[in-house]
This record gives structure tokens, sequence and C-alpha cells, in this order.
């Protein structure tokens, strides 16, 4: 089934269904993809030695799969790599802005999340792993890929990858002005509104020990000043 194919509609289930603020979720495909697009830090929500762990670590993604990666020693990986049947969590989540309202009650926040579940499946054949690997850089760093040097075979037997499916999963986006504008804290003459939050690269800052006419590729030099998320 190619991308065109596959159902541009989520289909809820019990964990992803939203008890409240149900005008806020969002099942189409569309939304989450552009969520998981906008960023490329995640955390993973995993249980270790019977305790939760939630950690943060990059990602990346094709149109089935969300792909993580680590240390074949992590603790969070390996966790959930061992036990077949385990169940993780991914989210991600971009903050928009403040939302504040004329009383501290109705204070908000604008965001966009993602929330994903499933069973990972343990990447184990070097060419998808490598393809995975590929798919994380270079939705960190467009153009890193075919820059930089690419792993070895023992990088590869050194580093867990897991797949984690898109098919699982709740988005949620919040947006707007205070609700309260019509409410009697109207009355009481205080201003209410949003305070935006964006985020922006700044210029490449070159590693010390690298000589003076050693200058940043074009593809990163690119991102300066770019907004992110």
């Amino acid at each position: 089934m190619t991308h065109s194919e596959l159902p541009r509609t989520l289909t809820p289930t019990d964990r992803t269904r939203l008890r409240r603020f149900k005008e806020n979720a969002s099942f189409e495909r569309a939304d989450l993809e552009a969520i998981l697009d906008a960023g490329f830090v995640c955390h993973l929500g995993v249980i270790v030695d019977g305790v939760p762990m939630v950690v943060p670590t990059v990602y990346g993604r094709d149109e089935r799969y969300l792909y993580v990666h680590g240390s074949v020693a992590s603790r969070s990986l390996t966790g959930a790599a061992d036990d077949a049947d385990e169940t993780i969590c991914v989210t991600v989540t971009h903050v928009d802005g403040l939302v504040l309202a004329r009383s501290v009650f109705e204070h908000g926040v604008n965001y966009r999340c993602a929330m994903l579940y499933g069973v990972p499946r343990t990447l184990t054949d070097d060419a998808e792993k490598t393809e995975a690997l590929r798919l994380i850089t270079e939705h960190t760093a467009p153009g890193q890929w075919d820059y930089a040097r690419r792993p070895s075979r023992k990088e590869l037997a050194a580093t867990t990858v897991l797949a984690l499916s898109l098919e699982e999963a709740s988005v949620k986006i919040s947006a707007g002005p205070p609700d309260d504008g019509d409410s009697a804290d109207a009355e009481l003459g205080l201003w209410a509104g949003t305070l935006p939050l964006t985020t922006r690269w700044g210029a490449p800052t070159a590693d010390p020990v690298l000589p003076a006419s050693r200058t940043a590729p074009a593809h990163i030099v690119a991102r300066a000043g770019t907004r992110q998320g």
C-alpha cells in the first residue's frame, strides 16, 4: 500500500479517544504528520524493571513508522525491545503560546501534540536499520546524511533502533484567544490575550578545533534564522 493509499483518518481507540475537550481532537492523518514533521525530539515512555521511565530522544519517520534509536546498552530501548508484549508511548508536543485570560483559572496554553501507542518492533536487518538511521538523521538535519560519514557495521551493531507504528495515535490541537470574553470577568477591566512562542535556529558555531578555512556546509547555513516547529 502506497502513502496515497493509506487511510487519511485515524481510527479512535479506547486509548486515543478524548474524554475531555473533545473539540481539540483531530483524527486527520495530515495533522499527525504535520506535528511529527515540525519537531525532532519526542518523549519515549516505557516500563523498565516495573518502573515507568520517560526519555527524550530524537526521531524520524516514514509513512508507516516512527523510529527511535540509541545504544544497545540503553535501558529504555532494551527494556522496550526485550518484552515483545510491552506497549510503549511516544509523545511530541509543540507549545505555540500562552493563553492569558482575565482569571487565573481560565489561563491555558496553545499547543499541538501527538501521542502514539503500540508495541515496538526492533530492527535487526542492517539495510532496514540503516534506512531508519537515515530517516532520523535527515529529519533532524536535512542534508547531513550525504555530507557526513555514514555508520559502520560496528556502529550499526552497537545501535538499537525501534519502529513504532503510526496507526494508533491521539492528536490534540489547541489554538485561539481566551474564552472568558463573555463572562462576568470581562467587566474587570483587565488585559487578556495570547503570548505567542516561536523558536528559530541560530547561526552555526564551528568546532573550535576546525581550521578557519573550514566553513559550514550550505544545508546547515540555510537553516539559520528559520523557524523550528
